[in-house]
């Protein structure tokens, strides 16, 4: 149970670093200086200080959002390897991590929804739509390496297949992980899907979901996001490639495993940079036609399993 809470904390405490460093890779990118990879923990910090300012017609759905959103994002990270395969798994935990990230969204559309905006509405709609076709992308992903391995707990999948080196890889694991990691940009509102740092209301999505939060409120829900993102990523990196993984709780292992993890951490970041400094965000009508490329790549990594 140490190793479980020490990776949710570990988790939580480096998602604003690991959303600082994307913005700073993308303003290099870029030829700008960008701000210090630090601005998110010192953002959070200001608006932890600050109270909210609620509008009086709404109701008790969105003042309990963000406290939902953090809580769910909190139990899902005890479900997620980070650097050990340690978690608190059972059968079919696979399908529990998708659903609660898909609790947060539901969430967030109806106090979007609640707050009576145009610009809460607008985000809203899209969010479900594309959230409709990447949770079958994310499900057929995860359920793969399940296939794979022979056990739905992700903690499971990912002590399995680090134990067996190179004797699972097979081509479907490949056609699981692109396929999630497309999921993944689609999830996290990032480019070419959504554009996180835009405030314009014909682009938004994610940002028109919460335009009504201020202070600690808004401070809950961007902690949340930023903790998602790296739930992802460490899904793509513990799941989908486990090796370097602590299967053990021996505090030699569990170094190398904290190291090996922030090494593919960096590399899956410096890629989602490379992505967002390398394409404009799509037009919204072309959005479905990227996510069905990622749903046939799942389908294709499913099928795959059977033949080969």
């Amino acid at each position: 149970m140490i190793v479980e809470l020490l990776q949710v904390i570990f988790l939580v405490a480096l998602a604003p670093l690991v959303t600082g460093v994307i913005r700073k890779l993308k303003a290099l990118l870029q030829s700008r200086k960008g701000p210090s990879v630090f601005q998110p923990y010192y953002d959070l910090y200001k608006q932890f200080r600050k109270d909210s300012v609620i509008s009086k017609n709404t109701s008790w759905v969105f003042r309990i959002t963000p406290h939902v959103a953090m809580a769910a994002v909190l139990v899902a990270a005890l479900l997620v390897p980070a650097f050990s395969s340690s978690t608190i798994g059972f059968f079919g935990d696979l399908i529990v991590f998708i659903y609660l990230l898909a609790m947060v969204r539901f969430f967030m559309a109806l106090a979007a929804l609640d707050a009576g905006s145009a610009f809460g509405g607008m985000g809203s709609s899209r969010e479900m739509t594309i959230s409709s076709m990447a949770e079958p992308t994310m499900l057929l992903s995860i359920f793969t390496m399940a296939l794979v391995v022979g056990t739905t707990s992700l903690g499971g999948i990912s002590g399995q297949l680090a134990e067996s080196g190179l004797d699972l890889v097979r081509p479907s694991l490949f056609l699981a992980f692109a396929a999630f990691f497309i999921a993944t940009l689609a999830e996290n509102a990032r480019l070419p899907i959504d554009n996180p740092s835009t405030h314009l209301e014909l682009t938004m999505i994610h940002e028109a979901m919460v335009l009504e939060y201020s202070g600690k409120q808004l401070a809950l829900i961007e902690l949340s996001s930023m903790t998602r993102l790296v739930l992802f990523l460490a899904v793509l990196s513990s799941v989908f490639m486990p090796w370097g993984i602590a299967t053990n709780a021996s505090a030699a292992a569990i170094i190398v495993g904290v190291v090996v993890f922030l090494a593919k951490i960096s590399v899956l970041v410096a890629v989602i940079a490379l992505i967002e400094s390398s394409f404009s965000k799509m037009r919204l009508f072309r959005v479905p036609n990227l996510l069905t490329v990622s749903f046939t790549l799942a389908l294709l990594a499913v099928i795959s399993f059977y033949i080969l």
